[in-house]
This record gives C-alpha cells, structure tokens and sequence, in this order.
C-alpha cells in the first residue's frame, strides 16, 4: 500500500499516545494542525489533553472542516474542539471562505463509508489541483444526520502538510474502502488523497 502504517484494533489511548509523540516536545515547540469532526477524534483530543505533555499555546488547530451552523451548536465541530482545547491554550481557526490554511504538521482525518474526506463527498468531485483551498458547498444526499451546509478544506490544503494520520474508528465497511482505496481499486475522495500523498511522499498512519 506504498508509505501507509497500519495499527489494527487500537483504543483512543493508543491514538492519543501516538499524537503525543507527534506533537509534545519542548516549550515553544509548535506549529499547526487539521482535526476531523465526527464521533471518534473527540475522546482521542480529552485523552491527549489529559496525559499532558503538549505545549498548546504553541499550535493553531484547524477543524478539516464544519456544518454551517453556530459554534454553540451542537452540530459545530469547530465549537466542540474550542471547548476542549482552547482552555489548554491551543489556538482554534474557523473555516472562513478567505481563510489561508498554513502548511500543516499534521493532517488527522476520519472518512465515511463513502470514502469522503472532510465534507469532501463523492458528489463534489474533489480534486487535487483545485485551485481553491476552502470550499463552501453542499453534500448530496444530505446525511440524516447532520443536514447542513459545510465549509470544507480541499484536498490541495489537506496535502500541505508533512504527514497525515487517518482514525477509522473500528469500523469494518470504512476499511473495506479505505484499503481498495490505497491500492488504487476505487476513485472515491480518499483515494485521491492517498495517490497524492504517495505520490508526494507524505507518510500516512491509519489506526484502523
């Protein structure tokens, strides 16, 4: 699968244990990440900011991507990552359509069991020379769950950055995807992403 780690069956403290390794270091060591919304990465954040070890006022925190809705709502990722991280001192940037994503240490990201990345659907035909590095747009079909419009980083910004980490939550039909994905079977999001990468030679982990 190219430079692709994979660690089967890990809990959220063998995620966090591996952020902060990634991310701890030395006072005034810093810089910038992208985290995912959704269910998984938010107990993965509580555990990192509970083992310690993070100097946060040193690194900004980009959401991949957001509903378009208010922060103090409950469908808000960027609110739900304010609150756990902004009292450790990171500092949180909403996606704004003028919004200049910088060169990411990290990028973390989920995906759905239609391959999507971000609020990057099938149906948006993401592509990796896009020449714009936020998009507003709308999936289609609209997920039951969460029915609004989103404010997305596109590939070309989730690609600028020196590794990425994917969190699958567990879930045996995103494995399925992610992995014909990586061997190039399928023409989802997140195989673009992933021939991108490899092409680039940007390190992928994946907790699976």
């Amino acid at each position: 699968m190219g430079d692709i780690t994979i660690f089967e069956n890990a809990n959220r403290m063998a995620v966090a244990g591996w952020l902060l390794g990634k991310l701890g270091g030395a006072p005034g060591h810093g810089g910038a990440i992208t985290v995912p919304g959704g269910s998984t990465p938010f107990p993965i954040i509580d555990a990192l900011t509970e083992f310690g070890g993070v100097d946060w006022p040193g690194w900004a925190v980009w959401p991949n991507d957001d509903r378009i809705v208010p922060e103090e709502h409950e469908a808000s990722n960027t609110g739900k990552i304010r609150a756990l991280l902004e009292p450790a001192g990171a500092r949180v940037v909403p996606l704004a359509e003028d919004a200049a994503p910088p060169h990411f240490a990290l990028t973390w990201l989920g995906m759905g069991p239609d391959g999507h990345v971000a609020s990057l659907f099938p149906n948006t035909d993401p592509q990796v020379d896009d020449a714009q590095v936020v998009r507003r747009l709308t999936p289609d079909p609209l997920p039951a769950h969460a029915p609004f419009d989103r404010i997305t980083l596109t590939l070309p910004a989730l690609l600028a950055t020196d590794a990425i980490l994917f969190t699958l939550g567990g879930a045996a039909d995103k494995r399925a995807v992610f992995d014909a994905a990586a061997k190039g079977e399928n023409d989802l999001p997140v195989a673009r992403l992933l021939g991108a990468a490899r092409a680039r030679g940007i390190p992928v982990t994946v907790f699976a």
